[in-house]
């Protein structure tokens, strides 16, 4: 079959990757992919936001399956667009992508349905806001309520830090339309946790935990990025924290979907806190977490072709979804500056040491050829340096070791991704 995988970043280079795996899939084509996608797949010069050109090409190509990777078009309703033309996909409607899309839908959604989570108040009203944070307990979380490419969230230790977050968020509009309404929610503290999940509507199968690191800087200090690096399986999600969670979060969540209208068919990230009181949804994903995917998808021991086609028909429920007993840790290697101002366009030297070795993976986030063929840095994350091993301490070494093989100048990484390991 011909699958057609959209979108450029490290997240689509671990799908392409494990479909690539797949021997139903005999042609692979990324829309726009990037440098390092394109060693596996054709490369489709056709942006993610531009559907009806996406659709044309799948129809034209007579693409089997075509797999979104990246939230924005999926909550632009590039699905809607892709099933009007007769054509397969997988990913959410529109109207399910919501979950994702506004924090308000998604928190108005667990208060209705009785999904653990924190205390909130959402404001379309910068004035009324700001009145309520003064008798607001601190420290307070802002959350603007649109997508924002993962750093919408502000952690406010008093009232004028909260204050100027207002101010930023719907007034100076830094995060754009994403700030035209705020979520101000209570403050939990505890480990963070990340579970996804393949949905086809009504039944919800979960796939390894996973654990990220959203600040810049080690001790997870600096400013929130789209993701440092990550490790899998999560050591502090227990047999008891999964047993809760089915219980309480992941099918409510799916039958709560259905109830509104808003069948969801697809992946949903859950991103969890493990409070004192027990886990808590801090946001839902409506697609592949990145760089959870780097680390998920590696350890996926199922046909990954197999279970989106079952989300797709409806028959997950009789459609294995295993993973190997092992552990993945990925590595981001970024460029100095990221996530605010950073240089591009320096030669990326040493990827040919991590081709065809078994454990380790290379996932380009922020890649692109220059004239001449070489591979230039081209984002603020620009790779994603993986292993794969049977125990997450040994996952780790590999990676770090990895790290040492590729250089760029600008090269900037966390030095603590999977220390947590340690005190598990």
């Amino acid at each position: 079959m011909k699958v057609l995988v959209i979108g450029g970043g490290g997240r689509e280079h671990a799908i392409c990757t494990a479909v690539k795996k797949s021997k139903k899939v005999s042609e692979l084509y990324c829309a726009p992919g990037n440098a390092g996608i394109a060693k596996i797949a054709k490369i489709v010069n056709i942006g993610v936001m531009e559907f009806e050109r996406l659709a044309d090409f799948a129809k034209e190509n007579k693409i089997d399956l075509t797999i979104v990777g990246p939230d924005d078009p999926l909550v632009g309703g590039i699905v809607d667009v892709f099933e009007e033309k007769g054509l397969r996909v997988f990913g959410p409607r529109k109207n399910a992508a919501i979950l994702e899309g506004s924090k308000a839908f998604s928190k108005d959604l667990m208060k209705k349905y009785n999904i653990p989570t924190a205390a909130y108040e959402t404001f379309d009203n910068a004035d009324d806001a700001l009145d309520y944070l003064k008798t607001a307990p601190m420290p307070i979380v802002l959350k603007a309520d649109g997508l924002a490419l993962g750093k919408g969230v502000l952690i406010c230790n008093n009232l004028k830090e909260a204050e100027d977050g207002v101010k930023e968020i719907m007034l100076d509009k830094k995060f754009g339309n994403a700030g035209n309404k705020l979520v101000i929610e209570e403050f939990m503290t505890g480990r963070e946790v990340s579970v996804l999940s393949f949905v086809d509507g009504k039944t919800i199968k979960t796939m390894s935990s996973a654990q990220d690191h959203k600040r810049a800087k080690d001790n997870d200090e600096g400013l929130n990025t789209g993701g440092m690096g990550n490790f899998s399986p999560s050591p502090f999600y227990t047999e008891e924290v999964d047993r809760f969670c089915k219980e309480n979060i992941y099918q409510r969540t799916v039958d709560a979907m259905a109830k509104e209208g808003r069948e969801f068919k697809g992946v949903i990230f859950f991103g969890l806190m493990l409070t004192e009181k027990g886990p808590r949804v801090l946001e839902f994903n409506a697609r592949f977490g990145d760089p959870e995917a780097q680390v998920v998808l590696t350890r996926m021991k199922s046909d990954v072709i197999d279970v989106m086609e079952a989300c797709i028909d409806g028959k997950l429920s009789e459609t294995p979804v295993e993973f190997y007993d092992n552990a993945a840790v990925c590595v981001i290697l970024a460029s100095d500056g990221y996530p605010l101002e950073y240089k591009k366009g320096f030669e990326i030297k040493g990827l040919d040491a991590l081709e065809d070795k078994d454990d380790y993976y290379c996932f380009h986030a922020g890649s692109k050829f220059s004239e001449d063929g070489k591979v230039l840095t081209n984002g603020g994350r620009v790779l994603g340096i993986t292993a794969t091993a049977p125990t997450l301490k040994e996952a780790r070494r590999k990676a770090y070791e990895a790290t040492e093989w590729v250089s760029f100048d600008n090269k900037y990484m966390r030095t603590d991704i999977g220390k947590a390991i340690d005190e598990a």
